[in-house]
């Protein structure tokens, strides 16, 4: 198995390359100007700046080595110092974020990773025990309701759910405001009294004793919660509830069965431990997702997350944090493949990593 890990991590660097490449002449479709302008607030007035800064860094290079400055920087004409360069840790500024890219993603990350571990666990839990449910009890009243439940859920876009939660407990009962915090518990957050140790709310909240902070981050974050649970319990209960029929039809579950076991024991030590690999597979690459940002989600509930970052900085044709994203997205979801394989050896001895 470590050759197996030391083989996928030396993959990484050429995977990242590729992606990298790949958004990169996709954005080298813009002309100079339009990337330039990304740089002056009034064209009008500053049309002598564009050629400037196009000059400055480069825009009108070939695509090979405006790619090449990215990687490794760029020496400044005026101070000849090396500014920039990937290798060097520096993946640029940040025109949305006004920020390094680095900085700001830390930024952002804390927000995602809160959201993703309060939906993550209850979408992963409640949905691997309602496709069992659904499995045992296959073509009864309950199975048939929670195929309704899951199509339903499997084939509403997210956009508009989210939209119908909002309407319904914002606009309507006012219960769960959207955002992250209400403007006394940010003013709380961001002043001198109170001590940020993760940047996620919940957890500095009740590190800090401020269960009026706990709260307040709480009910902000219950309906992206909900709708980010219920699209993925439509999945994950799908994908169980096939694979738990599957392991259900096979003659070692008739032996178990014929041997005297309950059915309790018959599902729980035989059927489920055999069924979990595809769950596995769809709970990791979907918490995989939300950590690189459900984009829909915080952009429909203004969730200061990786992914309202990410789509703030594309309709600014922000290029540079584009790339960012998309090089830390990357990362994230390689290792989170090689997570998943070796898990897979956890759970069924039987599966050898070569």
């Amino acid at each position: 198995m470590l050759t197996y890990i030391i083989r996928r991590l030396l993959l990484l660097p050429i995977i990242l390359t590729s992606v990298t490449i790949l958004i990169f002449a996709m954005m080298s479709l813009l002309t100079p100007y339009e990337r330039a302008s990304l740089y002056v607030s009034d064209i009008p007035k500053q049309s002598g700046a564009l050629e400037g800064i196009i000059e400055k860094y480069g825009l009108d290079d070939p695509a090979p080595v405006q790619y090449w400055y990215w990687l490794v920087g760029r020496t400044d004409p005026e101070t000849g110092e090396i500014k920039g360069g990937v290798l060097r840790g520096n993946l640029g500024w940040s025109k949305t974020g006004k920020g390094d890219v680095a900085e700001v993603i830390g930024r952002r990350l804390p927000a995602t990773i809160e959201l993703a571990l309060w939906a993550g666990i209850p979408m992963i839990a409640i949905g691997v025990w309602l496709g069992v449910l659904s499995a045992i009890h296959h073509n009864r009243l309950i199975d048939q309701l929670l195929r309704v439940f899951s199509i339903v859920g499997y084939s509403i876009p997210v956009f508009v759910f989210g939209l119908l939660v909002l309407l319904i407990f914002y606009a309507r009962l006012d219960w769960f405001p959207p955002g992250r915090l209400s403007d006394w518990a940010a003013q709380i957050v961001q002043s001198n009294n109170f001590t940020s140790y993760t940047r996620m709310y919940t957890v500095d909240a009740l590190l800090n004793g401020r269960l009026d902070i706990f709260w307040d981050a709480f009910i902000h974050l219950v309906l992206p919660v909900i709708t980010l649970a219920y699209l993925n319990w439509a999945y994950l209960l799908r994908v169980t509830r096939s694979s738990m029929l599957d392991i259900l039809r096979q003659d070692y579950m008739t032996t178990a069965r014929a041997k005297g076991l309950i059915e309790n024991v018959v599902i729980r030590r035989h059927a489920l431990p055999n069924a979990l690999i595809p769950v596995v597979t769809v709970g990791a690459l979907t918490l995989i997702g939300l950590l690189n940002g459900v984009v829909i989600t915080e952009t429909v509930f203004n969730y200061p997350g990786m992914g309202s970052f990410l789509s703030e900085a594309a309709l600014s044709l922000d290029v540079v944090s584009v790339l960012g994203f998309t090089l830390f997205a990357s990362f994230i979801l390689v290792a989170g493949n090689l997570f998943v394989d070796v898990l897979y050896g956890a759970i069924d001895p039987r599966i050898r990593l070569e």
